[in-house]
């Protein structure tokens, strides 16, 4: 973590200013994340949902540019490095386990401890001086309320050092009710809530994960989602966009403990609707919308409160699987106290809220998030972008999150997507096979 001083986020002034935001005194306040194409490592990053690892089940998956295996083992998941450090081989490829407590790669029989990382035996050869003397990274585990949560951490990041899973968690209600008070709506669960029910999705995006996070919070955005089902359906009217108006529009988080991150203030005196652009002759008659508030904490998690309804909120992770692609975590939470209660929000998640709000409003988001890639794919779009003073937003997470990441991960090194013109790729396009997030087995 960067042990210069805290630079606090420019004023807003009323208004909207005409001038350039991103001019280079700005920009450099944001080089670190500009500079984190593969992502922030030595972070708390969702891997997989509970239903998807089985009992003695192996999953492959990559984060970070690190290619990472689980196993499930009398219930409770391990996480390595999925690359034998023999070859190069990925374990999960094809699952090989003679016992319960270690894996074995299925090629030259290298055999790894499932708790230490340690090379525990070579099959054909048990003796070799090599055996207890190496082995491959161990990843921390969390698992709650149906998700599977994996700290991906640098080789050398010590275990002590590692944080509690809420300290890359957004905010928490209601012991944060007095520090971001809003009379609009109830306080919002948490997938750490007891009884908290989660229900979602996760997909691969086809673009950098720093251009899927911003759209999350990006507050012009609000103009692509204005023919959105969910929208019409429950009669709301959106304004055309929302401005930053007052100091307060964003609220910094940097406490020494717990997660780091923005908050901001929707729907209060500090955010001004736009209800009119007469050159374009387009006017909104009053807006109807449903109110919500956004935040966005470390590593790149979106809350958005009481969304798509009351007591129900949205969590959304843009995953970094390499430079340019990222695995899209959608979830939505309930509190539920009784089985009744279960049965009808799972009812209605699947009636409404998938297809209606992770579908129809979401899918709006991701064809976004492309149609930018091909500007920023080569990094010149950093430099060459003309942002203003609605962009306020994603210029304080970039200058925040700059101070305040574990690491920023390296490009890739021999894993999927480090080299972009690879044969493999073209042979598994060929295939039909797209590039994702989990590995694909072997096929006898």
């Amino acid at each position: 973590m960067s042990e210069q001083p805290i630079i606090r986020r420019r004023q807003v002034k009323t208004g909207i200013s005409d001038a350039r935001a991103n001019n280079a005194k700005t920009q450099s306040q944001y080089q670190p994340y500009k500079d984190a194409a593969w992502g922030f490592i030595n972070h708390w990053y969702p891997a997989l949902f509970t239903h998807e690892l089985g009992e003695d089940q192996v999953e492959g998956i990559q984060i970070c540019g690190i290619p990472i295996v689980l196993r499930r083992v009398d219930g409770k998941v391990f996480a390595l490095k999925d690359q034998c450090l023999h070859r190069g081989v990925r374990l999960s490829e094809k699952p090989m386990c003679f016992n319960k407590s270690t894996i074995s790669c299925w090629y030259h029989g290298f055999t790894f401890d499932l708790e230490s990382g340690k090379l525990a035996t070579i099959v054909a050869n048990p003796d070799d001086k090599l055996v207890g003397t190496t082995g491959i990274t161990t990843y921390p585990v969390h698992e709650v309320n149906g998700m599977i949560f994996v700290f991906v951490r640098e080789d050398d990041f010590p275990d002590e050092e590692v944080p509690p899973l809420s300290s890359d968690l957004p905010f928490r209600f209601p012991e944060n009710s007095d520090r971001f008070p809003h009379p609009l709506w109830p306080a919002s669960p948490s997938v750490l809530d007891d009884n908290a029910v989660v229900l979602g999705m996760h997909r691969t995006g086809f673009g950098n994960w720093r251009i899927a996070c911003e759209n999350g919070f990006d507050n012009a955005h609000i103009f692509v989602h204005k023919d959105n089902s969910i929208v019409h359906v429950n009669n709301w009217v959106l304004p055309l966009g929302l401005l930053p108006v007052g100091d307060d529009a964003i609220q910094l988080v940097e406490d020494d403990n717990g997660p780091k991150g923005m908050m901001q203030m929707m729907f209060t005196e500090s955010w001004q609707p736009v209800l009119e652009n007469e050159e374009l002759g387009l006017k909104v008659d009053g807006v109807n919308g449903r109110y919500y508030r956004t935040s966005v904490v470390l590593p790149g998690v979106l809350m958005v409160e009481n969304w798509p309804q009351d007591h129900v909120v949205q969590y959304e992770w843009y995953v970094p699987i390499t430079d340019d692609t990222h695995e899209y975590w959608e979830i939505l939470v309930r509190v539920c106290n009784t089985p009744e209660e279960r049965a009808k929000h799972e009812y209605r998640y699947k009636t409404v809220y998938e297809p209606l709000c992770l579908h129809g409003f979401n899918d709006c988001d991701l064809y976004a998030r492309e149609a930018m890639q091909n500007f920023y794919a080569d990094g010149t779009g950093w430099d060459d972008e003309q942002l203003v003073a609605t962009d306020i937003s994603p210029i304080t997470w970039r200058k925040l999150s700059s101070r305040w990441n574990r690491g920023i991960a390296k490009p890739g090194r021999g894993v999927q997507g480090s080299v972009k013109d690879l044969s493999l790729i073209f042979k598994q396009t060929a295939d039909g096979h797209r590039p994702g997030y989990k590995v694909k087995k072997i096929e006898e």
